[in-house]
């Protein structure tokens, strides 16, 4: 009787290419979280692709199902085109155009803007744009900032939104020889006057809401001066649609 031949033991098994391909997709997924900056991601663009892995069908309703043909192909849609998707796109092109435009009055703290759910938020330190309880604008030297603001919310990637003006003051009681009764007046007044202007430059008033929330929505401690200057504000609210 012939001797069986040893079986080899170290032979490929044909699941080696796994390890390479699952070390390359790896690689790949750190190279797009490298690249990806969330300051650039809005509410409303991470809606949108939450809303597009469903209709690919990713989502937990359709497991397994990722090779069938969705629901909106049937429709005849792409995700791509649908208005709502067209608008969050619009309001990303708006921020980064505001924070282009507005760059030397947020490094001189004359303002800020940021993003939230609610959408685009332009702050205008009151104590740049207004005297110590006044809600007369400083035009000498805030007319400049006012009339680019006036030409960003009349932009074509606005066109049909709706925005809301918000007065804001801080915790410091209100003096009782001046023209005020409340913090809550003097932070609708100066909303008014923001408005005012605004329209004044061609605006339909019917696109604005207007709010005055005296010291109740603080950004900042109001125990410190430095606290209390970030509370006096007024936000320009270019708003989402989910928040009309």
């Amino acid at each position: 009787m012939g001797k069986k031949k040893k079986k080899s033991g170290g032979g490929p098994t044909g699941q080696e290419w796994l390890t390479t391909y699952s070390d390359m997709v790896t690689l790949v997924l750190c190279f797009f979280a490298i690249m990806f900056n969330p300051d650039e991601v809005t509410p409303s663009s991470m809606s949108q692709i939450s809303v597009s892995f469903m209709a690919r069908g990713m989502g937990s309703n359709t497991g397994g199902n990722t090779l069938s043909v969705g629901r909106m192909a049937e429709l005849g849609n792409n995700i791509t085109s649908l208005p709502a998707t067209d608008r969050g796109k619009s309001l990303g092109t708006a921020l980064r155009k505001a924070v282009s435009l507005f760059a030397p009055d947020v490094n001189s703290k004359k303002m800020t803007v940021t993003a939230d759910e609610r959408g685009i938020v332009i702050s205008l330190a009151t104590d740049a744009f207004f005297a110590p309880a006044s809600a007369r604008i400083n035009m000498e030297s805030t007319r400049d900032i006012l009339l680019r603001l006036g030409t960003l919310l009349s932009s074509p990637e606005l066109a049909g939104r709706k925005f809301r003006i918000e007065g804001h003051t801080d915790s410091t009681a209100i003096d009782p020889a001046g023209p005020w009764t409340s913090n809550w007046e003097l932070s609708s007044a100066r909303s008014i006057a923001v408005l005012n202007y605004l329209t004044g430059l061609g605006m339909e008033d019917k696109n604005f809401q207007v709010a005055g929330f005296a010291d109740t929505v603080p950004v900042a401690s109001d125990s410190t001066e430095e606290g209390r200057a970030y509370n006096r504000r007024v936000d320009i609210v270019i708003l989402d649609d989910g928040h009309l």
